[in-house]
């Protein structure tokens, strides 16, 4: 992932009091940033196009090309892929060989660092499947605004195809990357249970890379995915079919609450901030796991208490709570609308609800998530 920690967009706002304003960006600042938030915003537009089309694909695999020849190969209207050409080649990501030439023998190619970013699904700067999720809150817009103002909430499922298939692409080369390269290894009691050929419960899989993950890593484990989106839970299966792995990693629908067994290691990545009911889920794998077990929590890296403004990453957390994470936990009534901002004291809270003695943060370093070890 790009390392983004310490980026920050604005200057810090003086202490307000009732003798003077705080001070902030002027009209011309906040002006330039609307420009440049509208120039993301039909970036990202034109590269999720570009995904979904085979677009970015074909020119990987093809090398330059023209605009007829595009259209050819991925079935797409040719003046389409010219115009969607020239915007990529005047954002950057493409190169063209001529800007002389006559419009359709103009022959394009991908930058090396907009291929690796956009078509290569092993690397871990694989990010253009971002560009689907953010489409997928912008469909819902309108019942993100009513939940707004009402108090309700976007299930996981209403956002489709695109959220789910996502989130998934982008954790993908994490998982079966530094994962199980750095992050087990940084936690020895983990590596251990693991390595031994621990039975796992993955709460909250989705569809099902970090199960497969920890399988491919460690021959003698055994794993339980768990999640409440259906469409996940048969994704995750046929994944870890299509690597072989059916005999030792099998997935189930419904709330980790109602599961039962003896487990030697709970994961739940990612997922805690989502649930309407937080408490119940971690107070269940506490009782899935052996006395001398392992929970392990991975979640978003926020600031430790919330300050303005802040950086690039608190940021991006926000955005992904307001059009994701927030509305999907208050989608089910009684929910505790937790948000992807989610604190270590709010997780220790809920944790000690659930019956831990402690939570303990785990000494893992990542630019985006904090690690968490369930006491007790």
């Amino acid at each position: 992932m790009p390392d983004l920690a310490d980026a920050t967009t604005a200057p810090a706002a003086a202490p307000s009091s009732d003798l003077f304003q705080p001070v902030g960006p002027t009209p011309d600042d906040v002006a330039t940033r609307m420009v440049a938030m509208l120039l993301g915003a039909q970036e990202v537009l034109a590269v999720h196009a570009g995904d979904r089309l085979g677009w970015y694909r074909t020119l990987a695999q093809d090398g330059p090309t023209t605009s007829v020849d595009l259209a050819r190969a991925t079935g797409t209207h040719e003046r389409y892929a010219r115009e969607w050409l020239e915007h990529q080649a005047v954002a950057g990501f493409v190169t063209v060989d001529d800007d002389r030439a006559a419009a359709h023998e103009r022959r394009y190619a991908l930058t090396p660092g907009a291929a690796e970013v956009l078509t290569d699904h092993d690397s871990e700067l694989f990010l253009g499947p971002l560009a689907r999720m953010q489409v997928a809150s912008l469909r819902a817009v309108d019942h993100l605004l009513d939940a707004y103002r009402t108090g309700g909430g976007v299930p996981w499922a209403a956002l489709g195809a695109d959220a789910r298939e996502s989130q998934a692409a982008v954790n993908r080369p994490f998982f079966l990357g530094s994962f199980v390269e750095e992050v087990v290894p940084a936690i020895p009691e983990l590596h251990a249970h693991l390595s031994r050929g621990a039975r796992v419960a993955d709460v909250g899989c989705g569809e099902g890379w970090s199960s497969i993950a920890i399988a491919r890593a460690f021959p003698g484990a055994t794993v339980v995915g768990l999640d409440v989106d259906e469409p996940s839970v048969a994704a995750a299966t046929r994944n870890a079919a299509a690597h072989g792995l059916a005999d030792r990693v099998s997935f189930r629908g419904g709330d980790a609450a109602g599961a039962v067994g003896a487990f030697d290691v709970v994961t739940a990545f990612e997922c805690v901030h989502d649930m309407p009911d937080p408490v119940g889920v971690l107070r269940a794998a506490r009782a899935m796991v052996h006395d001398d077990g392992f929970v392990l929590v991975m979640d978003e890296r926020t600031q430790e208490r919330f300050t303005a403004p802040a950086g690039h990453v608190e940021r991006l957390f926000y955005g992904y709570s307001l059009g994701v994470c927030l509305p999907d936990g208050m989608s089910q009534e009684g929910s505790v609308g937790t948000g992807t901002v989610m604190r270590p004291d709010v997780l220790a809270g809920y944790a000690q609800d659930a019956g831990f003695s402690g939570v303990e943060v785990l000494d893992v370093e990542n630019d985006f998530f904090r690690f968490y070890r369930l006491v007790g």
